[in-house]
């Protein structure tokens, strides 16, 4: 079955592609949760209008997230934890405590944005990657310091 995607979906397509899938992954998953529409005459009609208005958002939406990470690049996300014996962390540093300590330094980027392979878990400077658009992925200083007291 040919359908259009109106959404990104991972592994089939971006937002805007037609794609053939097979008829069950179509009507169980991708019509359900609105990833897509079937491609008849009539949508592909439709959605070839809405496609120009669509290109501009997401041009849009790239400038945005270059000229975030421009910013970004200049940012060092300071993270205090408390340690042990031998500096050794009490727990692990993850992408929800980035995400937290971004937002204080006034950059919303969600936890899921964060692609940190695994927690972190010693003292000292971290690169982190941050997605921050499909094709817009910049690495942020993450400093893991003692926490005074």
């Amino acid at each position: 079955m040919k359908v259009i995607l109106i959404a990104d979906v991972e592994a089939i397509g971006k937002r805007g592609e037609i794609k053939e899938v097979k008829d069950g992954f179509a009507r169980n998953f991708l019509f359900p949760k609105k990833f897509a529409i079937e491609a008849t005459q009539g949508n592909l009609k439709v959605w070839g209008q809405q496609k120009q208005a669509i290109k501009k958002k997401e041009d849009k939406e790239r400038t945005e997230a270059v000229g975030l990470a421009d910013k970004l690049r200049e940012a060092i996300c300071i993270i205090p934890v408390k340690v042990g014996e031998e500096d050794k962390l009490f727990g692990s540093v993850t992408s929800q405590n980035i995400s937290d300590s971004l937002a204080k330094l006034g950059f919303e980027i969600s936890k899921r944005d964060i692609e940190l392979d695994s927690p972190i878990k010693t003292l000292g400077v971290h690169e982190v990657p941050v997605r921050l658009y499909h094709d817009v992925t910049i690495n942020i200083r993450v400093e893991v310091i003692k926490e005074e007291g």
